[in-house]
């Protein structure tokens, strides 16, 4: 937990702390009653001071009247639950192969646990979020994603009850939004015969973010964003830099979904798609409220 001294501002004169506020004016006013489709993930969701800052940024967005949206994602939490049943998790191409026992393992991990945990500290900061996953109000319809190995298109990879999204219904989001609610959405769509499915949350957040038209998708990661081969944070990709990154292996595992949904969402119309480093204390505030550039951002041209 931070304490107060931590958070203590005497340092900073009066005056300075004025400027401060009113350089985030210009951005209050720019994003004012617009979606902000928010990915959680990566340290920003295990270290507690960093939880606390998260749900504080989300709080505040909400109360100068922007439409913060959390998808969030659980990987180290699913790991550990795992690993209490004596199983290890695999991975093919960046996606978790989820079996009938790792899916059972997924649902209550994310759904139960870390999503309670979250509308938890959103509302211990003062806002009043609500738990959803792509079950509630018909939100996220799945079928079984066939994956095709990425070096021989031939051959494709079961990876059992991993889902592509069909179909987003945002009405359940639109309602809680417009009553004043934050919703906080795990990543598990259902499909035509109520099965479930465990879907790469950077993919649920790129699509929802599409579908509700929104002006930016802030992906939060581990990383300061995307790096090239020698390191350097890469701060402005369009979508034909991206593709050469994809093509040379500069990108590749966990950044492929985050990166290719990412570019999904640009093209299909989100005004600025943000890839920054949730190890940063207030990194949200910084990116939505500054001119400050935070990790990368993207643009689909």
């Amino acid at each position: 937990m931070t304490t107060a001294s931590e958070h203590s501002l005497d340092h900073i004169t009066p005056r300075d702390q004025a400027e401060i506020l009113a350089q985030a004016l210009p951005y209050i006013r720019r994003f004012h009653g617009k979606t902000l489709v928010i990915k959680y993930g990566g340290n920003a969701m295990t270290d507690p001071a960093l939880q606390q800052d998260f749900a504080e940024d989300v709080v505040l967005l909400k109360l100068v009247g922007m439409n913060p949206i959390v998808v969030h994602g659980g990987g180290p939490q699913i790991d550990e639950a795992l690993a209490r049943i004596g199983k290890k998790g695999q991975f093919i191409q960046g996606m978790r192969v989820t079996d009938a026992e790792t899916m059972e393992v997924v649902e209550w991990v994310l759904a139960g646990e870390v999503q309670q945990d979250i509308v938890g500290l959103i509302n211990a900061a003062g806002g009043k979020a609500v738990g959803l996953t792509g079950r509630d109000g018909g939100l996220i319809r799945a079928r079984k994603l066939r994956m095709l190995d990425l070096k021989d298109p031939s051959i494709e990879h079961d990876v059992g009850q991993v889902g592509e999204i069909t179909a987003i219904d945002p009405s359940v989001v639109r309602a809680l939004q417009d009553d004043q609610f934050i919703p906080v959405i795990s990543p598990i769509g259902f499909g035509e015969h109520n099965e479930s499915y465990n879907i790469n949350a950077d993919l649920v957040a790129s699509k929802l973010a599409e579908v509700l038209k929104a002006e930016k998708l802030i992906l939060l990661t581990n990383t300061p964003g995307v790096l090239d081969k020698a390191g350097k944070l890469l701060t402005n990709l369009s979508a034909r830099e991206i593709d050469a990154l994809f093509a040379d292996g500069t990108i590749s595992g966990g950044m492929l979904p985050k990166i290719s949904g990412a570019l999904d969402a640009a093209r299909s119309g989100v005004n600025a798609v943000h890839i920054i480093d949730g190890r940063v204390p207030h990194a949200m505030l910084l990116e939505v409220l500054t001119d400050g550039a935070y990790g990368t951002m993207i643009r689909s041209y």
